[in-house]
């Protein structure tokens, strides 16, 4: 029978509640309040001269750690206490057996932990005082020119730092499986440079906690791990939670994948971009232990620091530049097409044309049933036969896909070509799209042994993924992928989807047909706004009022149980009232009267931010107004608009500690546009094309109350507007919607 592993044992695994220390330091965790003793190591046994049984419930006052008197350690606690941040004055040094010692202090889990390590002239020092490696560090790092640069240069400073055998900047995939990017080792050691390794050496619950702590080793690999007694923490009935501890043990997986590397010591220091992991400095010490101590560890982190500002910075310089210019075209393409009062010719027939609007290589344009070719493109006869697939494959209005012959098997024949597809919808009925096309990108990955794990069973029969054992070079050939679709390129697909549509929608000759039809479903839409107003909202509110009545009357003669049924009646009946009203609100948008006048936006702005703030006042949300031009609508359903999208950014902010949300207005001689910005969850552009459906609800937004009508009221009003709504969005960074109005309505 074939064995299948359980694939997300190591997902699972809490390594921050490992119940255990490395042997270099002893931990004690103290009542914050009391100053008696909850847990320690085992081995402070062995300096207290008593059994740790006998220590637990005491006064921290009554502890004697050899020379070091408990007393001591409270006083300094209590002061430290005193201060609101203990943590601020680390470390803390004492004397032990005559020797130099370090106390480092932290609140957590409801605990006050205290951790004893020794200083690093126990174990041999530094090469170099560590003043003049950390300043020769940053300098190093201020003055490289390139990436590439400051990588190789920051590797070969954190080894001076820290005596490794082996340093690794090591950058994480999107997948995230990671690639070491620079190196420094001693020269006898075989090269890692260029090795890839997979996502699962290092599992997800390691790379959060990779973003709490930015500097972690493993003193000596081969050292057994000291248990914390008792293992339980008394008031939680399970393990202490030492995510900040810097004596925490690693998991024991961990230290076998490290022990198959022939790697005595280790330590990982993270890079950090916009708060997420870029990727790790990965240190190696194959000629035994290797034990770096407190301010070594801080002055490494500082280094951490600066090196990921620094990445951020060439980062949002390099995007930002890129980004700037592929708006610049969307821009221009959109004057073409205003301009020549003609989609394919402002497309295809000027020196910016839809493949300026990219990084792709080829351009398809099927538009009044013919096909229009950019670049470099698969022939017309596999692209309309794509086409039919994607009709059939996605009811979205935007595909995305970087490997599309894993997923279409003829696009195999065509992958040079078009590895990599982008596809807007701009009529189904119509049998209208656009798409662009990247090429494959054929890749010789080579990766640090076979990234697969050995599977093995152990004495109780379970299965586990061990550790690999080999990390020989492997290399492993990677085709039917392009370059990744950058968020900013779907962006502007979309900008520009909308920017077409507009302009088809204005040239009457060709929607001649569409308003036919429009004219009935407006029809059919009052008829069922009428059914649902009175057909429906009559017998509901009567099974609430009679609900109601019941519960009223009788209800103290209920049992728990009927009582929580006639609660869930009520509720529901509320719930379903909630959206037939949302369904109302939306036909009356469709078949309500226009009145059309100059708005004063700043004044209107003003009260909706009065009106929705009001609830909100237990969180920190600054919701900022910037320039206000008025523009020429009708006045509720504009207001609607900003209503609208201002609750779903005061909304979609609560995950967030402080929310900044901003409002903005910018015209030009023929639109006035304003833009609502917000640091919330954000949108995956790769459900872009729910987003304006009715009823549509993206993963992202589940858990958050609403039906999915509120921005199919704001297409729809801006569409009675002859305007646009499109939108820009880094999930858990920046969302903005733009929505434009013409200066005049005609």
């Amino acid at each position: 029978m074939k064995v299948t592993p359980d694939l997300t044992n190591c997902e699972k695994e809490p390594i921050q509640w490992p119940g255990f220390i490395q042997s270099y330091g002893f931990l004690i965790a103290i009542d914050p309040v009391a100053f008696t003793i909850w847990q320690v190591s085992e081995n402070i046994e062995g300096l207290a001269g008593q059994p740790v049984n006998s220590l637990i419930g005491q006064p921290l006052v009554n502890l004697q750690l050899g020379d070091l008197s408990g007393s001591l350690l409270h006083d300094m606690l209590v002061i430290a206490m005193r201060s609101g941040t203990p943590e601020a004055f680390n470390p803390y040094p004492l004397k032990l057996h005559g020797r130099d010692w370090l106390a480092i202090v932290h609140r957590h889990d409801g605990a006050l932990i205290v951790e004893l390590e020794p200083t690093s002239q126990l174990y041999g020092g530094l090469s170099k005082p560590l003043h003049t490696l950390l300043a020769q560090a940053m300098s190093d790092i201020q003055r490289s020119k390139t990436l590439a640069q400051l990588l190789e240069k920051t590797a070969q400073q954190i080894k001076q730092i820290t005596g490794f055998d082996r340093v690794m900047i090591y950058r994480f995939g999107e997948d995230w499986h990671g690639e070491v990017v620079a190196e420094a080792r001693e020269e006898h050691l075989v090269p890692f440079l260029g090795l890839h390794y997979p996502a699962s050496d290092i599992p997800r619950q390691a790379r959060e906690l990779y973003k709490i702590n930015l500097v972690r080793g493993v003193a000596d690999v081969n050292e057994p791990r000291v248990p914390i007694l008792p293992v339980n923490v008394a008031q939680y009935d399970r393990p202490l939670d030492l995510t900040h501890a810097n004596l925490r043990a690693v998991s024991p997986v961990h230290i076998e994948y490290l022990s198959n590397m022939g790697v005595g010591a280790s330590m990982s220091i993270s890079l950090l971009y916009r708060s997420e992991l870029w990727g790790l400095i990965a240190c190696h010490h194959y000629s035994g232990p290797r034990f770096i101590d407190y301010p070594a560890r801080q002055s490494i982190k500082l280094v951490s620091q600066l090196l990921s500002t620094v990445l951020e910075i060439r980062k949002d310089d390099e995007d930002a530049e890129v980004s700037g210019r592929l708006h610049d075209n969307e821009q221009a393409l959109h004057q073409q097409m205003t301009a020549d009062w003609d989609v394919v010719q402002g497309l295809t027939k000027h020196p910016i044309t839809a493949l300026d609007l990219n990084e792709a290589t080829g351009a398809a344009l099927l538009f009044e049933e013919e096909l229009h070719l950019l670049g470099d493109t698969p022939a017309p006869d596999d692209i309309l036969t794509l086409i039919d697939w994607l009709k059939n494959t996605t009811s979205e209005s935007v595909f995305q896909t970087n490997q599309l012959p894993n997923l279409y098997a003829p696009a195999e024949g065509f992958r040079d070509k078009a590895a990599g597809v982008l596809m807007v919808v701009l009529s189904r009925q119509m049998n209208e799209y656009l798409l662009w096309f990247k090429p494959e990108q054929i890749q010789q990955v080579s990766w640090g042994g076979n990234p697969d794990k050995p599977v093995e069973r152990t004495n109780t029969g379970d299965v586990r993924l061990s550790p690999r054992k080999s990390f020989d070079k492997w290399t492993q050939t990677v085709r039917n992928k392009s370059l990744p679709w950058q968020q900013v390129e779907v962006a502007l697909a979309l900008k520009l989807r909308e920017d077409l549509l507009q302009i088809v929608a204005g040239k009457a000759n060709q929607i001649r047909s569409l308003n036919e039809q429009l004219r009935l479903a407006n029809e059919e839409l009052e008829a069922f706004s009428y059914t649902v107003s009175h057909d429906l909202r009559s017998p509901l509110s009567s099974i609430k009022r009679y609900t109601e009545i019941y519960q009223e009357d009788y209800g103290h003669q209920m049992d728990e149980t009927a009582r929580g049924i006639f609660d869930r009646i009520t509720k529901a009946s509320d719930r379903m009232s909630m959206l037939i009203r949302n369904i109302l609100q939306y036909s009356q948008v469709g078949s309500s009267g226009l009145t059309r006048r100059l708005l004063p936006i700043s004044e209107m702005l003003q009260q909706l931010r009065e009106e929705l703030l009001m609830g909100e006042t237990a969180r920190t949300i600054t919701l900022q107004i910037g320039e206000t031009p008025d523009l020429e609508g009708d006045q509720t359903m504009v207001n609607q608009v900003f209503s609208n999208l201002l609750s779903n950014a005061i909304k979609y902010t609560r995950p967030v500690p402080e929310a900044r949300i901003s409002v903005r207005g910018m015209q030009s001689n023929q639109e006035v546009i304003y833009a609502v910005t917000d640091n919330g969850i954000g949108i995956d552009m790769k459900q872009a094309g729910k987003v304006f459906e009715l009823f549509q609800r993206l993963d992202s937004a589940a858990s958050y109350e609403g039906y999915g009508v509120g921005l199919a009221i704001v297409k729809r009003i801006l569409s009675r507007h002859q305007g646009k709504v499109w939108f820009e969005s880094v999930p858990y960074q920046t969302t903005t919607f733009y929505v434009s109005f013409p200066r005049r309505i005609s």
